[in-house]
């Protein structure tokens, strides 16, 4: 996969490459309204089990990029999706701290080449 777009995690004792895709990026948007509200909703989370709750998702969501992305390319060698349930039972509290920042990096590294500032852009003015 592509390090520069991704960050690991090992969930029982195997990795996952947490990656942004346009398709994950489309349903963090349909839960949290856009990606610049994630940071805020994971930061003030109004209780530990929310936000365990919020983190396990990502988690899944980001995983599971890798993952289909692998199984669209290997038609042979398919490999299982992760479910949030596995995630929960593989993992401890402690783990979700060091998921968090790996989180936080996928998605930074996801959206830092597609901020470009255009001046010559729709909204110029035309006399």
């Amino acid at each position: 996969m592509d390090k520069e777009r991704s960050a690991m995690i090992t969930v029982g004792g195997e990795e996952y490459e947490l990656i942004l895709t346009t398709k994950a990026t489309k349903k963090i948007a349909g839960r949290y309204g856009g990606l610049e509200n994630l940071g805020e909703k994971l930061m003030k989370s109004e209780n530990f089990e929310m936000a365990i709750g919020e983190i396990v998702w990502l988690i899944t969501l980001l995983a599971n990029q890798s993952i289909l992305i692998h199984n669209l390319k290997n038609k042979e060698n398919q490999r299982d999706l992760l479910t949030e349930d596995i995630v929960e039972l593989l993992t401890s509290p402690l783990d979700l701290a060091d998921y968090k920042a790996a989180i936080t990096e996928a998605l930074y590294k996801g959206t830092k080449r597609n901020v470009v500032s255009d001046d010559n852009s729709k909204n110029a003015v035309v006399e």
